[in-house]
């Protein structure tokens, strides 16, 4: 049995431990502060230190449930025993569990503010994160940022209302079922806004595939996509002494030789 330290933010929390209860490997899990998004410079450097403290541990490997995540990822570099992280641009496509099913959702949905359960449950009352995922527009984050550590929490949402900054930038408000735990409070919480809001309310049906696979190890993709290649498989392996890339393409990240 291999032992892997699995690292992920703490949105993810449900989906992981349940994947992680069912993996035949020894996963020990951290959860990381969701407002950490917030500062992408600062969550790698967060993750950078993690991979430099678990040298010696007895791990075969650091496994990241992150995608890109505001190019957070991007840079990591691998010391002695190897990363994995799945090629995804944000959390919403582990959600979803595919690359596909995210692109379809981002170019047929744009404007969407996403909802899971372990993300809003698990708000801090910071107010410094609008919605999951990549797509959140940033300058829309850095307004309701200044306001809120101006004016408090309640008058920042008050005040992005009266400008109708909400309508402006989301036409939609989806909530991601994963059917792990009783996320009812959090869709009828997204119902509410959006119907406060005038935006559209969808529930989706999450999927736990790209986790699950992740957390179990089926990193190669032989056995489901025998004909996956290094351009379109789920997870990049990165050997250790080398770190992590952006590749601007349909593989969101690859590796290349790090530096110390």
């Amino acid at each position: 049995m291999n032992r892997y330290l699995c690292i992920t933010c703490e949105v993810l929390a449900r989906p992981v431990y349940w994947c992680a209860a069912t993996s035949p490997h020894l996963l020990d899990v951290e959860l990381l502060k969701r407002g950490l998004h917030n500062q992408p410079l600062n969550l790698r450097a967060r993750l950078q230190d993690r991979i430099d403290e678990a040298e010696n541990q007895g791990y075969s490997g650091i496994i990241f449930v992150y995608g890109l995540c505001g190019q957070a990822t991007a840079g990591l570099v691998a010391r002695s025993i190897p990363l994995i992280i799945p090629r995804a641009h944000d959390c919403i496509t582990l959600f979803l569990g595919s690359r596909a099913r995210y692109q379809d959702q981002f170019e047929n949905y744009p404007g969407t503010y996403w909802y899971s359960q372990d993300y809003i449950e698990r708000d801090d009352g910071s107010g410094t994160t609008l919605s999951m995922g990549s797509g959140s527009d940033t300058d829309l984050q850095s307004v309701y940022a200044e306001y809120v550590e101006k004016y408090g929490i309640e008058n920042a949402d008050y005040l992005m209302e009266v400008m109708g900054a909400w309508q402006q930038h989301y036409q939609r408000a989806a909530f991601i079922d994963l059917g792990i735990g009783n996320g009812s409070n959090v869709e009828k919480k997204a119902q509410d806004e959006a119907a406060r809001r005038g935006w559209v309310f969808e529930k989706l049906a999450g999927n736990l595939n790209l986790i699950r696979d992740l957390l179990e190890g089926n990193w190669q993709d032989t056995e489901t996509h025998p004909t996956q290649t290094k351009e379109n498989n789920r997870f990049l392996i990165v050997p250790p002494g080398q770190k992590v890339i952006m590749t601007y393409d349909n593989r969101v990240i690859d590796c290349e030789k790090g530096s110390a």
